[in-house]
């Protein structure tokens, strides 16, 4: 069995009363939990989060170039220079590092590339995930919208691949979630608005936060922060019409 165990700990989209019980045991006993950033010099979503749990001194910040889409070079050595601080705290004393990141580890998170990344520096590295609770949910409940009913079918879209794509899960899922779109919101307002989507969907930005906005996407006509989320229903529900 390793002695080396990497655990991506979801904490949730940014409220701290949204984060589990399992998600704190394990930030609290881990012998160096990481915190990613843009800023050094800033406190993260993550971060404000396991602040208001854990009150160790075995946090460190570190930098990843979270909204870098063009130079890939610069995305690499974040990740490579993060997989050598948890490389070399293994060779250390520490025994279990956790990652903490928004939402879920295991749904479009940065987490993924880490564990790839020390996979490779610390070949019998056992890596472990802790669930988080996604923006979509927390979206779900703070606009009272239903994900999905009885046979609905959902898809998770992120708007970085493209409005044609966006515009093909609209017209073949029940229900649509747009991650990753707020410079891009004013267009898929319209793409929802071509598709006759428009009506029931809703957009979320800063969920979980003090400056929380859940709007009619037909209210929304500017672009938003980079993790707006969009969630677009069925038009119609009738009580277990989809039973």
């Amino acid at each position: 069995m390793s002695t080396h165990r990497l655990v991506g700990v979801g904490v949730g989209p940014g409220d701290p009363d949204l984060i589990t019980v399992k998600a704190i045991r394990v930030l609290q006993s881990a012998d160096l939990v990481l915190l990613p950033t843009m800023d050094l010099n800033a406190v993260g979503r993550a971060e404000a989060t396991v602040r208001a749990h854990v009150d160790h001194d075995r946090l460190r910040r570190l930098t990843f170039a979270l909204n870098e889409r063009e130079d890939r070079a610069r995305r690499e050595a974040a990740w490579d220079a993060a997989g050598q601080v948890v490389a070399e705290a293994f060779a250390g004393l520490a025994t279990t590092v956790a990652f903490a990141t928004i939402g879920d580890p295991n749904v479009y998170s940065t987490f993924s590339y880490l564990a790839a990344t020390v996979g490779r520096l610390v070949p019998d590295v056992e890596v472990t995930t802790v669930p988080g609770i996604t923006a979509m949910q927390h979206l779900a409940a703070e606009s009272g919208v239903p994900l999905v009913e009885g046979e609905e079918t959902l898809t998770l879209y992120p708007i970085t691949a493209g409005l044609q794509g966006y515009r093909e899960a609209l017209r073949r899922s029940d229900t649509v979630v747009a991650y990753k779109g707020g410079r891009h919101l004013p267009r898929v307002v319209e793409v929802l608005r071509n598709e006759q989507r428009l009506d029931a969907a809703v957009i979320g930005s800063a969920l979980g936060l003090p400056e929380q906005s859940v709007l009619p996407a037909s209210a929304v006509d500017a672009e938003l922060p980079y993790l707006s989320t969009v969630l677009a229903p069925p038009g119609a529900r009738t009580r277990g019409g989809r039973l």
